[in-house]
């Protein structure tokens, strides 16, 4: 038996507020979505497993209605789903009246309930949110049934304020395996038994590293599962080192291949470090048109020639500030002379 693990699809964000980028990234997670369905087609994958947060939010009707068309398009597939702290099923939830077809299941109790797929000799568990935060601890003495069959636990949570879980008491629960979600960032907490698939699109700058979800497998006994990347971005991070020869061109130059290098769909931190030119300023503005980029830091320090100026300000403060400090220094010392030095100059009306 062939599955697809997903969770914290989040239909309907808009990562980036703010940004050129922002509406386009909101199609591309249904996109990818999408993408997924046809995954689950071409490898004829039987069971889909959704471990909460499908939407970003509580779905409008017509989300709903493009989600089940999408099922409706794998009729040999299982779709097994559960509410997350994001879509929780609130009173009027349109999630509880929405007609899906014959091959969705929606474990939408409140509490811990199970489905037999009698045509894949399986178990499915789980319970959905019925609030955005839910701090009892379920699934530390959730266990499956005492028959031969493949048992498949869907869970999600992982912090104190959506359901926290033991992960030591759930490896001894006795699951073939536990289909996790909520954290944001895939994780293998027990190989081929425990895992968080992620999101299928990172959803902010600190969900780095690859983004997508599990393929697995049940055959004899044991199941097998492994990480499939889909996403169209990621998030990156990109350190910038700088010195006294660094312009603001030759910079831009260098930030534009290492752009290019990493991938220019992708979005980027970018910091820069070294020691600049006394008199450089660096225009950050200028930087964030070369690509997708979220921010700049700038964390430079300027590189002044310390005996020219103790010379140039013979008499005054700035001199006996330099004079102060020894010729052997600290890192720490060294950072507090070149601040120093460069907030004194700002006081005279020079940079």
């Amino acid at each position: 038996m062939r599955f697809i693990h997903l969770a914290d699809v989040h239909l309907g964000a808009a990562p980036d507020t703010g940004f050129p980028w922002c509406e386009e990234r909101e199609n591309e997670i249904w996109e990818t979505f999408q993408r997924v369905i046809r995954d689950v087609r071409e490898k004829q994958v039987q069971l889909l497993l959704i471990s909460g947060d499908l939407f970003h939010r509580q779905p409008l009707k017509k989300e709903l209605r493009d989600v089940s068309y999408l099922f409706s398009t794998i009729p040999d597939t299982k779709v097994v789903l559960i509410a997350g702290n994001h879509d929780y099923l609130k009173e009027d939830s349109y999630y509880k009246t929405f007609p899906w077809g014959k091959n969705v299941i929606c474990l939408f109790g409140e509490t811990y309930d199970a489905v037999y797929l009698k045509g894949l000799d399986t178990y499915v568990y789980g319970l959905s949110y019925y609030s955005k935060e839910i701090t009892k601890a379920y699934y530390d003495h959730v266990q499956p049934l005492a028959k031969d069959a493949c048992h498949i636990l869907l869970a999600h949570g992982g912090d104190a304020h959506h359901i926290p879980i033991n992960m030591s008491r759930l490896k001894r629960a006795g699951f073939d395996y536990v289909a996790l979600g909520h954290i944001h960032k895939p994780q293998i907490i027990q190989a081929d038994a425990i895992a968080y698939p992620g999101s299928l699109e990172p959803l902010d700058r600190t969900e780095t590293g690859a983004h997508g979800y599990i393929l697995g497998e049940y055959a004899g006994g044991q199941v097998h599962i492994t990480f499939c990347p889909c996403a169209k971005r990621q998030y990156r991070s990109l350190e910038v080192q700088i010195d006294g020869d660094t312009t603001q061109l030759s910079l831009e130059d260098t930030i534009r291949q290492g752009l290019q290098q990493q991938g220019m769909d992708d979005l980027y931190h970018i910091t820069l470090v070294g020691r600049r030119d006394g008199d450089t300023v660096f225009y950050p503005e200028r930087i964030q048109k070369l690509g997708n980029v979220l921010e700049v830091v700038d964390l430079t320090e300027p590189d002044h020639d310390l005996d020219k100026l103790k010379e140039q300000y013979r008499g005054t403060l700035i001199s006996e500030f330099i004079g102060y400090f020894p010729s052997e220094r600290t890192p720490l010392e060294t950072k507090a002379l070149y601040y120093g030095v460069q907030a004194l100059l700002r006081s005279r009306g020079q940079r």
